[in-house]
């Protein structure tokens, strides 16, 4: 027997959700095998199986949370095929004859065997639904021929009509259930961005300052280099990688924005780890792309798409989202014209895009219509003051307007 254990996640995370059950009860599993999907506050988390053989039992149900180290699953040696109960021999005569009143007596065998000190063995998923059932698990009739009750037994017995006391005729309507609402348990993931993100506003001095960019320019070295750069790097090219490199432009003259308030200490941080908020499903989620500084354009736009994936497909890891030191946003790509993004964690600022909108513009004495932008900068009042925090988003203002400036820069 071996038992599958919650490993460990990270530094900071000590639980998980069993987001999904991968095998399921009399299923083989090869060693190495994927068991069991754990949703963390950041990412999933695939465990595996340490032992080859057949899956005997799940401690914990889709949706239970579970802390590291904790058994959430029972692996037995042997082949795949579920283990089959040899058949029972025929009765020999004289047990047909024996009286019936044989039988009660052998029925209470399996409730002795399942009790130890009168405490019924229940895997810890089915005590919790029992518990949320409002139901005593001595009344359950487990299948399990140990007397093991599982949460299969547990919603077999929910199932089972039982005569409940005439409620008042108001209280009776009031539980009629017309499927005008429904509760949907929020997952982990989203009940962890919620806390963070009232953390955020409850804790810091969170202004947010605007600005509109004329997107004419690189638009057109856009439109005009986009082949080109596909062919040469086999990655197309975007916005994102002219905001990524403006933004660490901008970090360079102002390095507060690229800090961290600790206490009354100021972290300085001296790297551009530049966060990408993606969304996903499950809810946002910021990966880094590390060293911003360092990589090019079609360097920044490949790891963009990579990060985006990986994403989509549930496969980010830990190193993938720790670390950053400012984020950004784009909601134009869900056709925002105009928000105030929340800062993610412990950053002092965030960068939001918005949707590219023609306007009738001023330009000179003349009136054009060209393509713009909005963008918006939140940062924390408490570290950035409103000087820097303007200077910050008309440099950006400023580069993604000269794009060639951002070309020869890098």
């Amino acid at each position: 027997m071996a038992e599958i254990r919650v490993p460990e996640l990270a530094e900071s995370i000590t639980e998980g959700t069993i987001a999904k059950w991968l095998k399921q009860p009399g299923e083989s599993v090869d060693k190495g095998e994927f068991i069991v999907e754990l949703e963390t506050d950041k990412v999933n988390v695939e465990v595996i199986s340490e032992e080859a053989g057949t899956v005997q039992e799940l401690m914990a149900a889709e949706g239970d949370t579970v802390e590291v180290g904790q058994v959430i699953a029972i692996v037995g040696a042997g082949s795949g095929a579920p283990a089959q109960q040899p058949a029972a021999p025929a009765p020999s005569a004289q047990e047909q004859t024996a009286p019936a009143v044989s039988e009660p007596a052998a029925a209470q065998a399996p409730a002795e065997e399942a009790t130890s000190g009168d405490r019924l063995i229940a895997s810890p998923a089915a005590r919790k639904l029992a518990r949320e059932k409002g139901i005593n698990l001595a009344e359950i009739s487990p299948v399990d021929p140990m007397g093991r009750v599982r949460v299969q037994d547990v919603e077999a017995h929910g199932t089972a009509p039982k005569a409940q006391p005439a409620a008042p005729a108001a209280k009776q309507e009031a539980k009629v259930d017309d499927g005008r609402v429904e509760r949907v348990k929020m997952s982990r993931r989203r009940q962890t961005i919620a806390k963070r993100l009232l953390e955020v506003k409850q804790n810091t001095a969170m202004l947010t300052t605007f600005n509109e960019i004329d997107m004419t320019n690189v638009m057109e070295l856009r439109s005009r280099k986009k082949d080109e750069f596909f062919d040469k790097n086999d990655v197309r090219l975007g916005f994102m990688s002219f905001f990524t490199k403006a933004v660490v432009a901008a970090l360079k003259k102002y390095p507060k924005v690229n800090s961290e308030l600790d206490g009354d200490e100021l972290i300085m941080k001296n790297y551009f780890d530049i966060g990408i908020a993606v969304s996903t499903d499950g809810g946002l989620v910021v990966p880094n792309v590390v060293d911003a500084d360092r990589k090019n354009f079609a360097e920044i736009e490949a790891t963009i798409g990579e990060l985006a994936k990986k994403a989509r497909d549930n496969k980010l890891t830990l190193a993938d989202m720790s670390g950053g030191s400012f984020t950004i946003t784009n909601g134009g790509v869900f056709g925002s014209l105009l928000s105030t993004p929340i800062l993610n964690g412990t950053q002092v600022g965030i960068l939001g895009m918005h949707t590219i909108q023609k306007r009738p513009i001023a330009v000179g004495n003349n009136v054009e219509i060209r393509p713009m932008m909005y963008v918006a900068l939140s940062y924390d009042h408490r570290v950035i003051d409103g000087k820097d925090s303007v200077g910050f988003l008309k440099m950006i203002k400023e580069l993604i307007e000269n794009p060639e400036d951002l070309l020869l820069g890098s």
